[in-house]
């Protein structure tokens, strides 16, 4: 009996197809889902001009991943200076082909970067040391917190202050939990994505925690674990102290202000006390 050929497989045109999932640029989606620069900055130059009576212009972004704080701050007065370090060099790059080309030749050359440790000594002392975005959390014992921290102190000029963000509060220490929010953008074919931040685990006697974020998008796609966290959850207190024994002057809390109804205004105010929010985020200011 004669053998017959086998009829050629069809292509799965939909295989074939690259997803959004798989065209995503990572960093774009986190920019837009979590960073607010110009809030930043502008709070940086607020909380300096309120202790010391003048306007700071040399600013230091420890952990600065695409450095866009260092790139909006450029943008605020023709004599700030930004530097941005950071060890991970693929942020570094992504920022200076996605960021930088949205400003001047001059603004770009008042921006230095640095593939580096933050625990290094800083050639130029800064006004405004940030370390934003909870990154701060990855030092898991007090000892290499403090020595941060004492690094910090000496990389700040002589009316310097150190400026971190925090989180907390009982929501996030759920397993298992994840906060979704619907993100809007003008990048095209990512009108609308998902953002999901995920609360993976937390050990409550080591207050070890795994974070992940997520994107998924209008095709069904999702860019799983885009960001991986993998943190000590630190609370106020401890930094506080830990600041202090590192040879800061004072630490003081900025807690988010509300209206009469309650919502939360993106004012941030000085605060020794603060209602048991679930879920808060407020800022730490430290004064050299």
């Amino acid at each position: 009996m004669p053998k017959t050929k086998d009829k050629p497989k069809k292509k799965n045109k939909k295989a074939d197809h690259p997803t959004l999932a798989d065209i995503a640029d990572r960093y774009a989606l986190y920019g837009l889902s979590v960073q607010e620069p110009a809030n930043e900055t502008e709070f940086f130059t607020k909380t300096y001009q309120e202790l010391n009576g003048r306007d700071p212009r040399i600013l230091r972004e420890d952990f600065c991943g695409t450095h866009a704080v260092c790139c909006e701050w450029v943008k605020l007065h023709p004599d700030n200076v930004a530097y941005g370090v950071d060890l991970d060099p693929e942020p570094l790059a992504w920022g200076k082909a996605n960021l930088q080309p949205q400003l001047t030749d001059e603004q770009r050359h008042r921006i230095a970067l640095y593939e580096d440790d933050v625990r290094t000594a800083a050639e130029v002392k800064a006004d405004v040391l940030a370390a934003q975005n909870f990154s701060f959390f990855l030092f898991k014992t007090r000892d290499a917190l403090r020595d941060y921290f004492v690094q910090a102190l000496a990389n700040l000029a002589d009316d310097g202050i150190m400026v971190m963000d925090m989180m907390g509060g009982s929501e996030c220490h759920i397993e298992d939990h994840k906060d979704i929010r619907t993100i809007e953008s003008d990048i095209k074919g990512f009108k609308k994505f998902k953002y999901i931040w995920e609360q993976n685990r937390f050990n409550p006697i080591t207050a070890d925690a795994l974070f992940y974020i997520h994107f998924k998008f209008r095709d069904g796609s999702k860019l799983d674990k885009a960001f991986t966290y993998d943190w000590r959850f630190w609370t106020i207190p401890e930094v506080n102290e830990l600041l202090l024994e590192a040879g800061f002057s004072i630490a003081t809390v900025y807690w988010e202000q509300t209206d009469e109804d309650g919502d939360e205004t993106g004012e941030f105010e000085p605060a020794t006390e603060a209602p048991a929010d679930p879920s808060w985020i407020a800022y730490i200011v430290a004064r050299k």
